[in-house]
């Protein structure tokens, strides 16, 4: 349940936003995503926890790369943060139009696996916070194939409603996340889709599945529906193309229910997969990931606790397909390092 918060404060933020969607629209598109990114730049210089934050996810992610490039990913990725929620989601409802969407939106590498949405079968729709995430739930409403979207409501209510409203224009629907499983099951009944932003920290009881070779907390409930009702899985991403307010849709995997029936861990295996599938899709594009996120903030209990890996979980992430041995390997062992620091901090304390 959203925090009491006073009607006076409401107004405050909402009339400061719909004037500044208005002054939006005297200016270029294009105009308007250069100011964005000058304002990203100013706030990656400003927000020193936060630059450190993405900088570390990036080193992380990327144990290749020099500083000077993990520092360059990361301001742009502040900038194109900026550039979605200043520029993109203000515009995105009045560009993107049964008529017009074919200007902004590149469907050529995914369209065979979209055509799919037109059976009469629910998919799930995977995307991570990577590229546009909203814009691709609504671009794929605007060409014919509508979802519902699983999304947390805004604390102020007369935002929430204007931006929902938007949303909704064009047959995209918005479930909250609060009492959503109802309304999930009929429109899984009704033959419709679903989509998911699947990359958030599932925190310390989530199940913990590799992403960029380190074990990362993700929720449960995704594959459990995919199991429960059958469902295939459809990773994809909207990808920004050369800074403008144009994207390129592409679908990295998709998973059939016949993929994990023959596994001996079904669950992790639909989690384990759809986040490398999310991990390929930000390899693509790396600045236009949100690596302020804190996506590694939760530990497995055994790392808390100081252990090893336990035999469970390494048989596990040994049965990953897609993982070759020393990806297995480093792995563990990462998780393993990860046990005796958190060990040695608890001594130290």
């Amino acid at each position: 349940m959203a925090r009491h918060r006073s009607p006076l404060r409401n107004w405050m933020e909402y009339l400061p936003a719909r004037a500044a969607a208005a002054v939006l629209q005297c200016f270029p598109v294009e105009q308007n995503l250069e100011t964005a990114a000058w304002g990203g730049r100013l706030y990656f210089q400003l927000s020193a926890k936060r630059r450190r934050r993405a900088i570390a996810n990036i080193q992380s992610a990327f144990p290749e790369w020099d500083i000077d490039l993990c520092r360059l990913i990361a301001q742009r990725s502040v900038e194109n943060m900026f550039q979605l929620a200043s520029v993109d989601a203000m515009v995105m409802t009045r560009l993107l139009t049964p008529d017009k969407w074919p200007e902004f939106l590149d469907f050529s590498k995914a369209a065979t696996h979209i055509r799919r949405m037109m059976d009469d079968r629910s998919m799930l729709f995977i995307t991570g916070h990577c590229g546009n995430w909203e814009l691709l739930g609504y671009g794929m409403s605007v060409i014919g194939y509508p979802l519902a979207a699983l999304a947390r409501p805004l604390d102020n209510p007369l935002l929430n409603n204007w931006l929902m409203g938007l949303r909704e224009a064009h047959g995209l629907k918005i479930l909250t996340k609060w009492g959503a499983t109802p309304e999930m099951q009929k429109i899984i009944e009704n033959n419709e889709h679903i989509g998911f932003i699947a990359d958030q920290n599932a925190g310390d009881s989530g199940i913990f599945v590799p992403f960029f070779g380190r074990l990362a907390s993700t929720y449960k409930s995704i594959g459990l529906l995919a199991m429960r009702y059958n469902l295939p899985l459809l990773i994809s991403m909207a990808e920004r193309i050369d800074g403008r307010f144009r994207y390129r849709v592409h679908v990295q995997d998709v998973i059939e229910p016949e993929d994990w029936a023959g596994q001996e861990d079904p669950l992790y295996y639909i989690t384990a997969r759809y986040i490398h599938g999310i991990e390929q899709m930000i390899r693509r594009s790396p600045e236009q990931y949100l690596w302020m996120h804190r996506r590694w903030k939760s530990r497995p209990r055994h790392e808390r606790r100081g252990e090893r890996v336990p035999p469970s979980l390494e048989a596990q992430i040994r049965s990953l397909p897609w993982l070759d041995t020393d990806q297995q390997d480093l792995i563990i062992e990462r998780s393993n390092r990860d046990s005796r620091d958190m060990a040695a901090a608890g001594e130290s304390s």
